[in-house]
C-alpha cells in the first residue's frame, strides 16, 4: 500500500506563529481535506507526523490536542477521507528527544507500526525540518508553499524535493507520478 506521511500545521491546516492551541484555531487549508480523501480513494494510507511542542510549552494539553484531531477527523470524514494514524512529538526543542523533526524518530516509528520501507513512501511538509526528517530515512519529499513553505523554498532543499502550491497540487502530482 502506498503511504503518504504529512506534516499537519501549514500543510493540512493553517499554521500560527502563536501555535494552534484549540479546536477553534484549527482551520483546514482550502482543498487539503479533499486532497487527503482523494489519496484514500486511490488506495493510499495517510499518516500525520507532527511536532507539537505546544504540549511541552504548556500552551495546550493532550485533551485539547485530541479535540483538535477529532475536529480534523470529523471534517475529513465529511468529505469522504480519513487519517490512518497521527504520530506526534510532544517535546520542546531543548528536550533532546529522537522524535522532534528534523530528527527522524517519528518516521522510524511509522515504519515500525506499518512495516514500511520508507523509500517507497512520500512525505510532504512546509518547513525544512519536515523535509530533512523524511530525507534521512529515504522518503520522497515534497514542499508545499502554504504555511512556512514560501520562505522554505529559498533554502537548500533535500535533493529530489518537488515544490507544489498546496497539498491538493501535491496529491495531483503523486497520483499521476507514483
Amino acid at each position: 500500500m502506498k503511504t503518504a506521511i504529512l506534516d499537519r500545521d501549514g500543510v493540512i491546516n493553517y499554521d500560527s506563529n502563536a501555535f494552534v492551541k484549540s479546536p477553534d484555531e484549527w482551520i483546514a487549508l482550502p482543498g487539503s481535506l479533499e486532497a487527503i480523501a482523494r489519496l484514500n480513494q486511490a488506495g493510499w494510507r495517510v499518516v500525520v507526523a507532527t511536532n507539537q511542542s505546544g504540549l511541552a510549552r504548556g500552551y495546550f494539553d493532550m485533551d485539547t490536542l485530541n479535540a483538535m484531531h477529532a475536529k480534523m477527523r470529523q471534517q475529513l470524514a465529511a468529505v469522504g477521507g480519513h487519517i490512518d494514524a497521527i504520530f506526534i512529538c510532544p517535546h520542546g526543542p531543548d528536550d533532546n528527544c529522537a522524535c522532534r523533526k528534523p530528527l527522524s524518530g517519528l518516521f522510524i516509528d511509522i515504519a515500525r507500526r506499518f512495516d514500511l520501507n520508507l523509500s517507497h513512501c512520500v512525505s510532504v511538509g512546509d518547513s525544512l525540518r519536515d523535509l530533512q526528517a523524511a530525507q534521512q530515512v529515504g522518503c520522497h519529499t515534497a514542499l508545499v508553499l502554504t504555511g512556512n513553505g514560501s520562505k522554505t523554498q529559498h533554502q537548500p532543499l533535500p535533493q529530489g524535493t518537488t515544490i507544489h502550491a498546496d497539498l491538493a497540487a501535491v496529491v495531483d502530482y503523486w497520483l499521476t507520478h507514483h
